[in-house]
């Protein structure tokens, strides 16, 4: 019994979070903030996608006088699929490079975020855009394979 109230726990806890921005998907991480974005920059770049920029946004809270938890971006992408992405529509152009975020709650939690493919392909009218499952399931793979223990 115990154990059910438990479970249903975190899935009301996930679906809280899942809901609390439309469009992000987060997943839970059972590492340390940097390990968890160490390991999010090495496997993009084994899978073959070119990281752009690392931003440690701590670190700049830092450099004006204010503090902020654990709280990195890492800006990353590959043309193959971004371009078939924007023949779809241009504006996605707006959305790429891919985003993904690792944080660190007020609970001491790490979480991966990153924006739903389909989301994106839903905002820029479309939906039937046969790479987003591509991009989804790439990004699907990657995040689950960063926050495995």
């Amino acid at each position: 019994m115990i154990s059910r109230i438990g479970v249903f726990f975190c899935l009301m806890v996930m679906s809280l979070m899942a809901s609390a921005a439309e469009g992000l998907i987060s997943l839970q991480s059972p590492h340390s903030a940097v390990a968890t974005m160490d390991k999010l920059a090495v496997i993009v770049k084994e899978k073959g996608f070119k990281v752009f920029a690392r931003i440690d946004h701590a670190d700049g809270a830092s450099k004006v006088g204010a503090s902020l938890r654990p709280t990195e971006l890492l800006i990353f992408g590959n043309p193959k699929g971004g371009t078939a992405f924007m023949q779809c529509a241009q504006t996605v152009g707006i959305d790429l490079p891919l985003k993904a975020l690792v944080w660190e709650d007020a609970e001491g939690q790490v979480w991966l975020s990153y924006n739903d493919p389909q989301y994106l392909a839903d905002r820029h009218d479309v939906a039937d855009c046969k790479v987003v499952k591509n991009i989804a399931g790439a990004l699907d793979g990657i995040a689950n394979t960063v926050v495995s223990p």
